[in-house]
């Protein structure tokens, strides 16, 4: 079983927890529900998430969540007072980025050439786009490939679009290796100033940290902008990458994510069991 089909039995263990949360399901409820024995379930998350299913769902509950939040205060203001460029990483994988001038806004990217292709992650299939000066999309679809094509096109209206998989497939290798590896990319960002702000702030939270959008809005100096940055959010195209998974509500819900509640709360768990991120939570 590969990754892809390890994700979509996490995905359905994700929603039918989410279903029955106030049930406390057992591993055994949980196994049952996914068409799945107890001994297998068990091996998926292990393989998957570098978790066992116990830890697994402790890192889904608020509490943990709370938990995480707290921690962030101090790590954010030590990475967004940094100035780096997205240190410590997954892999060790550095991002650094650019924005698309205003002109190549104005004209609808004419005279950029952009490939793209579809390729498997661990969080389900996915579509890249790349110019030549880098990634410029990242979506996870869901049944869902010609919408999310659409959206790139119509982002870059002008620019000279042409399918390359096999380059896609590249991508995904660098941004999810099998083994640990450090590598380098480079994102080319088309939003507003302020979106940029925002995105470029995502980028230097640590992987399996979580921040609220308060906690987020406080340390680029805008207290009352949870609303505004809460939407900045929201309008990034490039997933995973650009980190708009780590930010949650601070109750502790998940929040909205573009690509699904339940790939959000994947993509959370399985960086906190990569990132050996350890909280204290109830082991009963």
């Amino acid at each position: 079983m590969n990754s892809e089909q390890h994700y979509s039995t996490v995905a359905r263990a994700i929603e039918f927890i989410h279903s029955q949360a106030r049930q406390q399901p057992t591993l055994a409820e949980i196994a049952a529900a996914v068409d799945s024995s107890e001994s297998h379930l068990q091996r998926v998350f292990s393989t998957w998430a570098g978790i066992s299913p116990k830890r697994f769902l402790q890192y889904l509950t608020k509490e943990y969540a709370r938990q995480a939040l707290q921690r962030s205060d101090d790590l954010l203001s030590v990475t967004l007072d940094s100035g780096l460029s997205s240190p410590g990483r997954l892999h060790d994988l550095m991002i650094s980025c650019e924005a698309m001038t205003p002109g190549e806004i104005k004209n609808g990217a004419k005279g950029i050439r952009i490939g793209y292709g579809f390729a498997l992650t661990p969080f389900g299939n996915a579509l890249i786009g790349w110019t030549e000066r880098g990634i410029c999309y990242l979506a996870f679809c869901s049944d869902d490939e010609a919408i999310r094509l659409h959206e790139l096109q119509s982002q870059w209206p002008a620019a000279d679009i042409n399918k390359d998989c096999g380059t896609a497939d590249q991508y995904a290798n660098q941004i999810f290796p099998s083994t640990p590896q450090p590598g380098k990319l480079h994102l080319v960002l088309r939003g507003t100033n302020f979106q940029i702000k925002v995105w470029e702030a995502l980028m230097k939270i640590m992987p399996g940290e979580r921040v609220s959008y308060g906690q987020l809005a406080n340390q680029l100096g805008i207290p009352n902008a949870q609303r505004a940055v809460g939407t900045a959010v929201a309008k990034n195209n490039i997933g995973f990458l650009i980190p708009c998974h780590r930010v949650i509500k601070g109750t502790g819900d998940s929040g909205n994510y573009r690509w699904g509640c339940e790939r959000k709360q994947a993509i959370q768990v399985w960086e906190a069991g990569h990132s050996n991120i350890q909280l204290e939570v109830d082991t009963q």
